[in-house]
């Protein structure tokens, strides 16, 4: 009875403690007698990428960018996995909903298998924990249920879906690159063969296989002819001041001259000319068209190697999970973790109940 009358006292004298060890205890007893088991599966995986080195081609450098390192494309992979996406193909495959709401203790179970999505993914994000481990560069998956089978079989979900979305990803990014590539090198293909063939069409008109060849060497031809027409005007010098205008070395080499007058301007004539076609406006014509063909090769060659860099580009865009550790088959229930849980639970309720007892002697203290 003194025990009974001592509790009666210390219990109206400090009531926040005797809710503080009343709320320990009820946890207690949920923990060690009602909390559900949970089972969870564990699985490290990286993604890895086909290594096949290709050329550098800057028309497909700018089509593509810079490759995305392998630790973005894990960010993208957890982010997908811990997506809505995910968990509606969960409820589809893996019947979520039914599990988690016909399984487990009223504070841990789903509490409606009709639950609106948005609850549903909110209940989805406490049972799945999906980490990146930068140091290591891992994917850390974890799936809690309420059996083995169910945690097993959510997480090998989660590795295939995940494999196989980001291969769709890749796929579908080279697929628009290589059709657009596919258009740019038909595009090309006709602009090449129209310039090469109007390039053969002027040679053809102007019966020149290459004018600004023939144009170099009618330049020879004149510059040989001023020199020869030099050394005769230089002869012709110096026999004046032997020799009678009317002598007949006088009037070969004045004949010479004068031939040699002729043929200059006929050749300077054949090189430029205000009328017709002159073999400098030829030159000068021929080569634009040439340009414009070669032009048209370059980048039709350029288009090509694209195209050809990019169907292979395709093939390492396709993302390959490698399980570092399968999804395992829990033997135990590792979750809740009943000691932990209670030891936590009481520390933290004990340090706030301490808080309130110093407010209440300090309001206490104030008033005397």
């Amino acid at each position: 009875m003194k025990a009974f009358a001592s509790m009666k006292v210390f219990a109206k004298q400090y009531p926040h403690w005797v809710v503080c060890f009343a709320l320990i205890v009820l946890v207690s007893f949920y923990y060690l007698v009602w909390a559900s088991d949970r089972y969870v599966s564990h699985a490290n995986v990286v993604l890895e990428s086909p290594q096949i080195s290709t050329p550098e081609v800057d028309f497909s450098t700018l089509l593509s960018g810079s490759g995305a390192t392998n630790t973005s494309d894990m960010l993208l992979m957890r982010d997908f996995l811990l997506s809505t996406d995910m968990l509606q193909l969960l409820v589809e495959k893996a019947d979520f909903r039914q599990h988690y709401s016909e399984n487990g203790d009223i504070f841990s179970r789903l509490s409606d298998p009709d639950v609106p999505m948005e609850e549903l993914y909110d209940y989805y994000l406490k049972r799945v924990s999906v980490e990146l481990d930068e140091y290591a560069g891992v994917l850390r998956i974890d799936v809690e249920a309420y059996t083995p089978e169910e945690a097993h079989k959510i997480a090998q979900l989660l590795i295939s879906e995940g494999e196989r979305h980001m291969n769709e990803m890749g796929r579908r990014l080279a697929e628009e690159q290589v059709r657009f590539l596919e258009v740019q090198v038909d595009e090309m293909k006709k602009q090449f063969d129209q310039t090469r063939k109007e390039l053969l069409d002027y040679q053809n008109k102007n019966g020149l296989v290459s004018p600004t060849g023939t144009v170099e060497s009618l330049s020879s031809v004149v510059a040989t002819l001023e020199g020869q027409l030099a050394m005769l005007k230089a002869q012709k010098t110096a026999l004046s001041s032997y020799q009678s205008a009317r002598s007949s070395e006088m009037t070969r080499v004045e004949s010479q001259i004068n031939a040699l007058n002729q043929q200059i301007s006929q050749e300077r004539d054949r090189l430029a000319r205000q009328t017709g076609n002159a073999l400098n406006s030829v030159s000068s014509q021929y080569q634009t068209l040439q340009l414009q063909a070669q032009f048209a090769q370059d980048s039709y060659s350029g288009a090509l190697s694209a195209l050809q860099n990019t169907r292979i580009e395709a093939a390492r865009k396709l993302k390959q999970v490698s399980v570092l550790q399968s999804p395992t088959l829990p033997q135990y229930a590792e979750k809740p973790e009943r000691l932990y849980d209670i030891t936590v639970f009481a520390v933290i309720a004990m340090f706030v109940t301490l808080i309130i007892n110093m407010l209440i002697l300090i309001i206490k203290d104030h008033r005397d």
